[in-house]
């Protein structure tokens, strides 16, 4: 029999109970990614205009961030802030994400090179 092809389905052992408070899959089978350690100076984030999808809308994305969840929501929160502008954070394939609506390039390049964090494009 292969062991690593199994899935525990029920179990009365607490310690095998438990869940992850991010995903809710079990402890054993969390596929939940580790936060990175931010230094903020290593950071080279990416900077874009989209449009697609959105119904026409323009979208700033900033690319390529640390994949640490606090990192992003704070910073999102900050910048949001600083353009008045709505968005989102989120965690993608390449790294994190922060998504500020409108064409707020300018604003963002500097609050993020004043954050000590490059910017490309």
């Amino acid at each position: 029999m292969n062991m690593n092809n199994t899935r525990l389905v029920y179990s009365t052992d607490p310690a095998l109970n438990k869940q992850c408070p991010k995903c809710k899959e079990l402890i054993s089978e969390c596929v939940c990614v580790a936060d990175e350690t931010v230094v903020l100076n290593q950071i080279t984030a990416k900077l874009r205009i989209e449009k697609a999808g959105r119904g026409g809308k323009t979208v700033t994305v900033i690319d390529e961030l640390p994949r640490a969840e606090k990192f992003l929501k704070e910073l999102c929160t900050e910048l949001k802030r600083k353009c008045g502008a709505g968005g989102t954070s989120l965690i993608g394939a390449k790294g994190g994400i922060v998504e500020i609506q409108g064409d707020k390039r300018d604003i963002l390049r500097d609050a993020l090179v004043k954050k000590g964090i490059k910017v490309k494009g």
